[in-house]
């Protein structure tokens, strides 16, 4: 049963660097934890961002918001996949994973044993 078993649980709720006068704004990017046997265990998945801001971080695209590294769609895709969805109905699932990765080419985060 273990190995049929996964928990994935995930935050969107990112901040940015910059204060609105009462503290931060909501910003993109957050943490996913992937818990079970299935799971390839160990791994800090994406790049931790440099936090200088404007040109000193090509991650920012104003006001302090970051540009996340790795995005929600490869993280669910690889999910979908242990799940058993077909690779051929990932680009209909997540219609913006093209953007971040050549899952058609086999390009995956490798979440899974």
């Amino acid at each position: 049963m273990a190995d049929r078993v996964v928990t994935f649980t995930g935050s969107d709720f990112g901040r940015t660097l910059t204060s609105n006068g009462n503290g931060t704004d909501h910003g993109w990017g957050g943490n996913t934890l992937v818990m079970g046997n299935a799971v390839k265990g160990g791994q800090i998945l994406g790049d931790y961002p440099e936090l200088g801001l404007a040109s000193d971080n090509a991650l920012d695209v104003g006001d302090g918001v970051l540009i996340p590294t790795t995005s929600t769609d490869q993280l669910y895709a690889d999910l979908s996949l242990w799940f058993g969805v077909q690779p051929s109905a990932l680009d209909t699932l997540f219609p913006n994973l093209n953007r971040f990765a050549d899952v058609a080419g086999g390009e995956r985060l490798g979440l899974f044993t």
